[in-house]
């Protein structure tokens, strides 16, 4: 099925050409005003941000590393705190975690999500902490530190199963601080609430990145936090800027983690197609489910009833997952790997003393897991070429 067209794993050029003209004007805008840092440009986007999650502040930042470090240290969590999350995610969660003084410990996800298992958390806090006779917070013993704070990462594009993990988490006592880095406008029914709400409006805060490649991408780095609370929000206004409360006048000890005024511009412009961009991923996630569901061997997403997901990347499994992206990439089509080794087991991290075996089910899923081209602007024709070469692969095999 060998094709001289090459299939992209992610186009990032179509939808700048489209939106080239408007995307120049904000380049010209920052030139005529010089509104290179903070200004209108910022404050727009924050508050179209902040509507479009349905919360009451945005505060952009750096990059969405930036933003967890800075919504957890906001959000009171630092040295001597143990913060939950899963090893299943990008090693920035934990980065964010660490950089922020406290350190992280692990529990397993849910195998038909891929998400933060609420059972799982809920066993780690009975059986694996003691409890402080003086303030009745879970001391890890594994950490042998209070656990402050659960980190529940929305991956590929799907919340969490988040009344479960709040419920959790409410319980002990714990800080709810949203990984949403991948998950913009993807939506979670809330039985508590009896309402659709929007990743990064559940928790005490939320971290959007806006890296290039995501749903809602800049133009270089960025990203932003969310959080209906003033004080949390205020917080993060002054670490992002040398914790500034006014020029000059600094308050803590802060990081320069602004959010560039061209960026946020970029972003205010291009966050007006997000939700159709998401509804077109929705349409070619459907496509891929309804095509692929004869191919023996191959495990399609699984999108529970509670669940909206925006599909960011669109994984599936298969135990022949190696030969299959192998065959793939010979024939033209650029798949990836989200991700192929868990947190727990990576070189970073060796000296914490996990081992194989630790976490069954995110070993298991690693090892299976992998991308197909995923976009907007795939074409049908392109997505028949990657569904054909699947099927011809295991009807070959």
């Amino acid at each position: 099925m060998n094709s001289d067209a090459k299939i992209p794993f992610l186009d990032l050029v179509t939808p700048h050409h489209e939106l080239e003209e408007d995307l120049v004007a904000v380049f010209r805008q920052a030139l005529k005003t010089a509104g290179f840092i903070g200004g209108p440009m910022v404050q727009g986007f924050e508050e179209d941000f902040a509507g479009f999650c349905g919360t009451r502040h945005c505060v952009g930042v750096g990059s969405g590393t930036d933003a967890l470090r800075f919504a957890l240290l906001a959000a009171g969590v630092g040295s001597g705190d143990t913060v939950l999350t899963v090893p299943n995610t990008f090693i920035a969660t934990t980065e964010a975690v660490s950089q922020a003084g406290a350190v992280f410990d692990f529990v397993d996800i849910d195998e038909s999500t891929y998400n933060m298992s609420p059972e799982q958390l809920r066993e780690y806090l009975e059986t694996k902490c003691d409890t402080d006779p003086r303030t009745g917070i879970p001391v890890s013993r594994r950490t042998g530190r209070p656990v402050k704070a659960v980190v529940p990462v929305h991956l590929y594009g799907q919340t969490a199963d988040m009344d479960a993990i709040l419920d959790v988490a409410d319980r002990f006592r714990l800080i709810v601080v949203e990984d949403a880095c991948q998950a913009h406008g993807a939506e979670y029914f809330s039985r508590k609430r009896n309402a659709w709400c929007r990743a990064g409006s559940m928790g005490a805060a939320a971290a959007f990145s806006f890296y290039p490649g995501k749903n809602l991408g800049a133009c270089g780095e960025a990203g932003a936090v969310t959080t209906d609370d003033d004080g949390i929000a205020a917080k993060i206004r002054m670490i992002r800027d040398h914790g500034q409360a006014r020029k000059y006048h600094h308050d803590v000890e802060g990081y320069n983690g602004r959010l560039d005024a061209i960026q946020a511009g970029i972003l205010r412009v291009k966050l007006r197609s997000v939700d159709r961009g998401n509804g077109m991923r929705r349409e070619i996630a459907a496509r891929y489910n309804r095509l692929l569901s004869a191919s023996n061997g191959l495990i399609a997403p699984i999108e529970p009833s509670w669940s909206r997901a925006v599909y960011h990347l669109y994984v599936v499994r298969t135990r022949f997952r190696d030969d299959v992206l192998k065959y793939l990439s010979e024939n033209g089509i650029v798949c990836g790997l989200h991700y192929p080794v868990p947190l727990h087991l990576q070189k970073a991290y060796a000296g914490i003393g996990y081992r194989e075996g630790d976490f069954p089910v995110s070993e298991k899923v690693a090892k299976e897991i992998l991308s197909l081209p995923m976009y907007p602007t795939l074409q049908a024709e392109q997505q028949a070429r990657v569904i054909d070469g699947i099927k011809t692969f295991f009807s070959d095999h």
